[in-house]
Parts: C-alpha cells; structure tokens; sequence
C-alpha cells in the first residue's frame, strides 16, 4: 500500500515521529511517501491509497502551513483511510482537563479543514531545551515546575512512547481499510 505521510515541525521532534512511522510502514511492506508540508505540492493522489497527517501542537494551535494542507487536500484526505498525529507535551501528561483540551483542538482543527480523519492520535513530545532561546527555555521550564517535573535546561527531554507509537502502525493502515 502506498502511503502518503505529511507533516509540520517546530522543533524537529514531529519530523523524528514522521521517520519513524515512514519506517516502520516501510518495514511491514508499505511504501511511505515522507514530505514536509513545504515541499508537498502537486501530490499525485491517485497513487496514494493512505495519508498520515502530523504536526505539533504550540500555544493551542498545529502548524498554520498544515492546517492549509489540510484544507487544501480535504477531499482527498477524506476518500482514503487517514489518520491525523497531533505532538504535544500534554499528550505525556496525566492531566484530564489538558488531555481532553487537546482532544478538542485536534478535533477543531479537522473540522476547519473539512477533514474527516479515520483517527486522530495524540503522541507526547519532546522538551527541546538544547534548541530554545533563553526566553522560551525559561517558559519551558516554569511549565515543567508546574507540572512538578524536574527537568535539567540543559539536556532534552522525550516522552514520545516510540513502542506504542510502533505498535500503532504494526497495525495501521490495515485496521482502518
């Protein structure tokens, strides 16, 4: 099956998510077309027979350019099994009210772009700090007192769950079509 996967990053960690899932589909026999938003035009769709949107979750919002993407492509997205892979650091957290915030911002986001994806997954993050301004790792790391983790600004920090996230495409697409 050929599968297309698309994807925005703000700190790279959803690019790293992406090349697993490319990889992983690779590995079960599939063929994974990896783009970057930027460079995702002129897609042929009539040899994709599956897509795989992700893009990263900042100040309540996923990445302008995918949102696009997504609206753009709506009709197409909706005629094949899709699924949608929203980043977040709430995604590794336990917090009901914050998990069910970024259940409804995935959902907000398909429902702008008229995209119907056949499951949305939230996949936890990564802190960055080796890459952020003093500003921002300063804003990191008030979210992590916070939260009540104890986190070294300067080392990173991931929680993405890469055997949950393989055994979601152990799976997928076959599950959904």
């Amino acid at each position: 099956m050929k599968i297309l996967i698309v994807y925005a990053t703000t700190e790279g960690q959803t690019r790293r998510i992406a090349r697993f899932a490319a990889s992983r589909l690779a590995d079960r026999g599939h063929g994974a077309e990896l783009l970057h938003v930027a460079d995702a035009e002129d897609i042929d769709w009539a040899g994709v027979e599956a897509a795989v949107l992700a893009g990263s979750l900042h100040m309540g919002r996923v990445q302008d350019e995918l949102a696009e993407f997504a609206a753009a492509h709506a009709d197409e997205l909706n005629a094949r099994p899709t699924l949608f892979l929203q980043v977040s650091l709430a995604a590794a957290g336990t917090d009901e009210d914050e998990l069910a915030d970024i259940d409804r911002i995935a959902q907000a986001f398909c429902d702008r772009a008229g995209w119907r994806p056949g499951r949305i997954v939230q996949v936890a993050g990564a802190f960055r700090f080796t890459q952020y301004d003093f500003f921002r790792r300063w804003a990191m790391r008030h979210i992590a007192a916070q939260k009540g983790e104890t986190i070294d600004p300067g080392k990173d920090r991931e929680y993405t769950d890469w055997d949950a996230l393989g055994a979601l495409f152990d799976r997928w697409p076959e599950a959904a079509g």
